[in-house]
């Protein structure tokens, strides 16, 4: 159907990439030995805020990692950030991660999440996050996926705050998508330390407002969903993504901002190791941009800027972002069942929702999503 013919076309064109860069970086590639005994480049690392706690720029995000020598290799390799949730993996990836860090916890900064929404729930999580992760604390405990001032209530903070007296976390964080929805609440409580956040070169300047407040109050910024679809797992065309630099000038695009002092890209393998790794000792420059422009472009009809101008536009409720969201997990992360999951945890009214029946879609995007296309494969992929 149209939604489908459409990622086929996207697919089938691939990168049109800006004349001889492609071939160039292909030989180089193929002439490039699959994992060198010494990693290329070397770690930089950066202040988290007024936390006082030193990262590298370039961490790792263990959500979808399911072997465990890539994380023992980063570590030895002088990453330091290592990035869970409570929730990742239903639990086992904490419980990996945990493994990984046995002798080698005080080389590590550690965090976790939970998206408990009462203080009982959220108390229970700590426990088991310390249990599983095998360690007496974490070094920052993230109040998980808060979209919204009203998903940060008092009595939550408090136990951050409690957590944090009793020597359970050393710093109280805050994951969210939409930073400029939380930034006047973040602040008013005067209680986080760290804020993890969506950013990458499609979402361009559409929370910088936000992030500088923060920085400013002293709060560490850490970047997440850094590469877009910069590697999209599964697509025909990832392999010339690759090739032309696309994830490389993806991350080194991030880090290139001083108000972020680490980053969280997903690493499943050691080829994804070593090129993250680089990142931190090569700048961003022109070719890196020439790359970007075209990446951005190939994609803007299919990724969510999480500007948040959609939001509230449905007649129906469906909840824009996030459905679209969700289905780039599958389309460009190569994670399908981490879709559904977000997808299924959606109300029942807003899962029954069919777009394909209305005749035309209240929704316009200002950049250039085409949102009826987007939604109508998300409800027949995941519903």
């Amino acid at each position: 159907m149209k939604s489908d013919s459409s990622r086929r076309n996207f697919l089938a064109a691939g990168l049109a990439l800006p004349a001889g860069l492609a071939a160039n970086q292909t030989s180089q590639a193929s002439a490039a030995p699959k994992a060198a005994a010494k990693p290329a480049g070397a770690p930089a690392f950066r202040t988290l805020g007024k936390t006082g706690i030193k990262v590298s720029t370039v961490g790792f995000g263990c959500m979808i990692t399911s072997d465990a020598s890539v994380i023992s290799r980063a570590i030895d390799m002088g990453i330091t950030y290592f990035d869970s949730a409570r929730v990742y993996q239903g639990g086992n990836n904490e419980r990996m991660v945990g493994g990984c860090l046995q002798g080698k916890r005080d080389k590590v900064v550690l965090s976790s999440k939970s998206l408990a929404r009462t203080a009982s729930d959220a108390m229970a999580h700590l426990e088991t996050s310390l249990k599983e992760l095998r360690t007496d604390h974490l070094d920052i405990w993230y109040m998980h996926a808060r979209d919204e001032a009203s998903a940060i209530p008092d009595e939550l903070v408090a136990v951050w705050e409690n957590a944090k007296k009793q020597g359970k976390i050393r710093a109280i964080g805050i994951s969210t998508h939409n930073p400029s929805a939380i930034v006047d609440r973040v602040l008013e409580t005067g209680k986080f330390e760290a804020l993890l956040s969506t950013y990458n070169f499609t979402v361009g300047t559409n929370s910088d407002a936000a992030f500088k407040r923060l920085s400013d109050a002293g709060i560490g910024l850490v970047a997440m969903k850094v590469m877009a679809p910069a590697r999209p797992g599964g697509a025909s065309n990832a392999q010339q993504m690759k090739n032309a630099g696309g994830p490389l000038a993806a991350l080194k695009w991030v880090i290139k901002n001083p108000l972020f002092a680490t980053t969280i890209p997903s690493m499943v393998d050691m080829e994804m190791l070593e090129e993250n790794f680089r990142a931190m000792s090569e700048s961003y420059g022109a070719q890196e941009a020439k790359i970007l422009a075209v990446l951005n472009e190939q994609v803007r009809p299919l990724y969510c800027r999480m500007c948040y101008q959609c939001s509230g536009q449905c007649p129906k409720g469906m909840p824009v972002p996030d459905a679209i969201r969700y289905l780039s997990y599958a389309d460009f992360y190569g994670q399908f069942a981490l879709g559904r999951e977000h997808f299924m945890a959606l109300p029942q009214e807003v899962r029954d929702v069919r777009c394909s029946d209305c005749s035309s879609c209240a929704v316009r995007c200002p950049n250039g999503v085409r949102v009826a296309e987007r939604l109508i494969r998300a409800q027949e992929l995941f519903a």
